[in-house]
């Protein structure tokens, strides 16, 4: 029997059964969603360019992953509130508002200005490696005795909204690369950004994962594009004439690692 005609037969059959194939199928399934993202600088596009007018403070940029996905897969309806500086009560004051029953699609990077990120970086750029470490243990005290709680109420307050909705819950890139030749901060001062990072996104994975949502993690597809690396950097360095975009992902970590990411988790 020729192959043509054998994959009839199984599309036919499949068919009959009610079975669908899935190429495409996120496409197909998204174009009829009405997608609200939410968030901090990292939802709204800080340091990707091409900011939109609508944006003024946010810095919300054409280029962020959440404008990727409207402009790629066209989903029936999008908005935006991501806002640069955003903490989870700006979400929760400020952001839901925008969600309603209607609401198919919801995206939220929240969470590091809840620690104090920009503290945080300014601390171990011009302060040295002791005070670095120091405002890292304070910042993960935060983390693990905090942010939980702070997080159920975002997801909460985004269920009671959209009761309906897929929601993704999108993480932070691991900031250095260790291991490698590198100007700048110590390598003890990386190590921890890096430790109190990855303790960051797991504490947030698990209270996705306590709410039900799909957690987006983008650690593994920005390592080789971290600060460090020897590849294409994918993340902004301390960048003294325009300080915002410092540690920020740059277009091409929105649409290399942030867009794919946060499309296969979308569904």
């Amino acid at each position: 029997m020729r192959r043509s005609r054998l994959v009839r037969l199984a599309l036919g059959a499949a068919a009959a059964l009610g079975v669908t194939f899935g190429f495409g199928s996120p496409a197909f399934a998204a174009a009829s969603d009405r997608y609200v993202a939410l968030g901090d600088s990292y939802a709204s596009g800080v340091g990707a360019d091409n900011y939109t007018s609508e944006g003024g403070a946010c810095l919300r940029s054409n280029n962020a992953y959440p404008a990727l996905y409207n402009a790629g897969v066209k989903p029936a309806a999008y908005r935006s509130v991501a806002c640069s500086g955003a903490t989870t009560a700006d979400v929760i004051n400020s952001q839901l508002s925008a969600l309603s029953s209607s609401t198919t699609l919801v995206s939220v990077t929240i969470g590091g200005n809840d620690i104090g990120f920009t503290s945080i970086m300014t601390t171990c750029v011009l302060s040295g490696e002791s005070d670095c470490i120091a405002a890292i243990n304070t910042a993960e005290a935060k983390v693990r005795n905090e942010l939980p709680a702070k997080l159920a109420a975002v997801y909460s307050g985004i269920r009671s909204r959209s009761p309906s909705a897929r929601v993704v819950v999108v993480g932070y890139p691991v900031f250095y690369q260790l291991g490698t030749v590198c100007v700048g901060l110590s390598a003890n001062s990386r190590a921890k950004i890096n430790e109190g990072i990855d303790l960051l996104d797991d504490t947030t994975r698990t209270a996705a994962g306590a709410a039900g949502f799909r957690f987006a993690d983008v650690r593994s597809i920005f390592v080789g594009h971290q600060l460090c690396s020897y590849g294409d950097k994918w993340l902004h360095a301390l960048n003294f004439v325009s300080l915002t975009v410092s540690y920020h992902p740059t277009a091409a970590g929105q649409s290399g690692g942030y867009y794919p990411t946060f499309r296969t988790a979308a569904g």
